[in-house]
C-alpha cells in the first residue's frame, strides 16, 4: 500500500490527533473515557496505524483481550527511563494488579488503596522512607501515562483508592502473567539485599518501559 493512498479514506484530523495521543501517552484504553474514542479509531483502523508506525520504527500493540494499545520500538528509542524510586513503585503497582486480577472476574476493575502500595514498600526495609512528596509525584506521573487513576484527590494519602489499569502488563514486556508475577517478586526482592536510598537528584535508570 503507498502511504499517499492511506489516508484516503480515513479523516487526516483524526488520524493525527489519536497518533499523537498515543506517542505522547504511552497507551490508549478501551475503558478510559479520556482514550476510548481515540483507541476505537485506531483498531478500526488498524491496518493504516500498522503501517504508519511501521515507517517510524515502531510496533503497534493491540491487545483487545485487555483493552490495551500501545507502542513497542524493537531498536530501543523512545523509552521512558526511570529513576530508581519510580522502578520500585512501577513493579510495585505491578504486582499488586496481578495478585488482585487473580482475584477478580474479568470484567471487574483493579482497585487498590494507597496503603498497600506503602506497605509493599515498606515490606523492602529500604533505607529511606516513602513520603508522601515522592508518592504523589510518581505516581503522577504513571496517570499521565494511563497506569493508573485516581479515584480520590490526593494519591499520597493511606487511604485514597487507585484504580489500575491493565496497560500495567505492558509497560515492561514478559511473556506471560506468571513470569511477570516472578518477575517483579524477583527485581523487588533485589532492591532489599543491603538496603538501598535515594534522593531527591537520584538518576539511576534501573527500569524501562517498553512502551513509547
Amino acid at each position: 500500500m503507498e502511504i499517499a493512498n492511506v489516508f484516503e479514506s480515513i479523516p487526516k484530523e483524526k488520524f493525527r490527533s489519536a497518533a499523537n495521543k498515543l506517542l505522547g501517552e504511552c497507551f490508549l484504553l478501551k475503558k478510559y473515557k479520556d482514550t476510548a474514542s481515540d483507541y476505537n479509531f485506531i483498531l478500526n483502523n488498524k491496518d493504516t496505524f500498522i503501517e504508519y508506525f511501521d515507517i517510524l520504527g515502531y510496533e503497534l500493540i493491540i491487545n483487545e483481550q485487555n483493552g490495551v494499545i500501545g507502542l513497542n520500538n524493537p531498536f530501543g528509542a523512545g523509552r521512558i527511563h526511570l529513576k530508581k524510586i519510580e522502578s520500585i513503585l512501577l513493579l510495585i503497582l505491578r504486582l499488586l494488579y496481578i495478585e488482585k486480577r487473580k482475584q477478580l472476574s474479568q470484567i471487574e476493575d483493579v482497585i487498590i488503596i494507597a496503603d498497600e502500595i506503602y506497605d509493599k514498600y515498606n515490606m523492602l526495609k529500604m533505607n529511606a522512607k516513602l513520603d508522601k512528596t515522592t508518592m504523589r509525584n510518581v505516581l503522577g506521573m504513571f496517570q499521565r501515562y494511563h497506569l493508573i487513576g485516581k479515584l480520590d484527590s490526593d494519591m499520597s494519602n493511606p487511604d485514597t483508592r487507585i484504580m489500575v489499569y491493565p496497560s500495567i502488563l505492558f509497560a515492561v514486556t514478559v511473556t506471560s502473567l506468571d513470569e511477570m508475577y516472578k518477575s517483579a517478586k524477583e527485581k523487588l526482592e533485589k532492591y532489599t539485599v543491603g538496603g538501598d536510598s535515594y534522593g531527591a537528584n537520584d538518576s539511576a535508570d534501573d527500569e524501562e518501559t517498553d512502551e513509547n
